[in-house]
């Protein structure tokens, strides 16, 4: 049995929110350590986030498709995929519209202070600051592009080996629990 879209959609539209809100999440705490002005906290935060984030969707991702096949029993491979890269649309979309907001909230000497430094790391001429000004214009259009393709090909991929990790896991009888066997525990005597 397949699945119906609605069902589908319904799911998907839950993983993605909660996907979308933890990476907003993660979004929002690296601006708040760049706002302390501190290279090393930014850096460190930045680092770390996006380990949290990378990880943490992957984590995310399992447990969802796990739910969701435990939850309908006659779940196929290609459902629990359909249910990933569907989440990953909707989660992209949350993502880059966050992200695109943010720039566009960007005070105006943050702005110059990026066209400053894109000027002077790529050795510019000064007659060069319009084109480079007019390029960052269309930088939150270009971001929310971007950002939900990366989401959507990441969510996709994440989605295509979740899938069938999970299945092959149910095909064998899961995996051998961890620790000692009760027949190999020493007799009391």
């Amino acid at each position: 049995m397949t699945f119906d879209n609605n069902t589908l959609w319904n799911e998907a539209a839950k993983a993605g929110a909660l996907f979308g809100a933890i990476s907003v999440s993660c979004l929002m705490l690296k601006e708040l350590a760049g706002l302390s002005g501190n290279n090393f906290l930014i850096q460190a935060a930045a680092i770390i986030l996006w380990a949290v984030e990378f990880f943490g969707c992957i984590l995310l991702m399992k447990k969802i498709m796990l739910d969701f096949r435990d939850k309908h029993q006659d779940a196929k491979i290609e459902d629990t995929y359909k249910l990933g890269r569907r989440a990953a649309i909707l989660s992209g979309l949350i993502l880059a519209s966050a992200e695109a907001l943010v720039i566009m909230k960007m005070p105006a000497e943050s702005m110059n202070t990026l066209v400053d430094q894109m000027m002077s790391s790529m050795q510019l001429l000064s007659s060069d600051r319009d084109a480079v000004e007019g390029a960052l214009d269309k930088l939150p259009i270009l971001t929310f592009i971007f950002q939900w393709l990366y989401c959507y090909l990441y969510g996709s991929v994440l989605a295509s080996i979740m899938s069938r990790y999970i299945f092959l896991q149910k095909l064998f009888g899961g995996f051998p629990p961890k620790g000692p066997k009760d027949d190999d525990t020493p007799d009391d005597q």
